[in-house]
């Protein structure tokens, strides 16, 4: 059975406040931490954050250990990994928040913010992805990853859709998306580390 979205009453209090604010922003979506405390990102404004869907179950896992790596290497300056679990591509991430959480610890050691698992794609998507493809809509390196899952006979999902696992948002101190990039760009690749770093030399406000 596929997974549930969101819950629904905190789907429609997402809804109302974008719809009641004019300035809302991604600060004001509603999440759940892993261990199912309601908060939304705002103690992150003004940190540079690095948005993935993660899974346990997944080609791409290993980079746990790599997003570890940039969240330890980079946190003192104002930046963060956040992850968000899901199960959408292949059944990949099957377990409940309390396994998965004891899985990135156990297995990698993961001290970065984990969220409780969503849908980040198809029409039930969660209002926190809903928002970041729609402020994003391609990534970088999509078209290898598509190369990839048509040679397994696979479609790929069509733009602005999340494309699989460890797909990667990175935002600006001001809550800008500014940069997007497939899950097969590794979290120590240079052109997602440079990135990270021209957004962490900019001034907070």
């Amino acid at each position: 059975m596929k997974q549930a979205a969101y819950p629904h009453d905190r789907d429609v209090q997402y809804h109302l406040v974008m719809t009641t604010e004019s300035n809302a922003t991604l600060y004001d979506i509603p999440v759940d931490r892993i261990d199912g405390t309601g908060t939304t990102l705002a103690d992150d404004r003004g940190n540079v954050l690095l948005i993935v869907n993660v899974a346990s179950k997944c080609g791409y896992t290993p980079q746990y250990e790599g997003l570890e790596q940039l969240y330890e290497t980079y946190r003192d300056k104002g930046f963060a990994v956040l992850g968000f679990p899901s199960n959408d591509f292949l059944g990949q991430e099957p377990g409940s928040n309390d396994e998965i959480q004891a899985f990135c610890t156990t297995s990698f050691g993961v001290q970065f913010p984990m969220f409780s698992k969503i849908t980040v794609a198809g029409p039930d998507k969660h209002p926190l992805y809903a928002y970041l493809t729609n402020a994003k809509h391609d990534a970088e390196g999509r078209e290898k990853m598509e190369a990839s899952i048509r040679s397994h006979n696979a479609e790929p999902p069509p733009r602005p859709e999340v494309i699989w696992n460890f797909e990667k948002f990175l935002v600006a101190r001001d809550g800008e998306v500014v940069g997007r990039y497939a899950p097969d760009v590794a979290p120590g690749d240079s052109t997602l580390v440079n990135a990270i770093e021209r957004e962490l030399a900019e001034p907070s406000d």
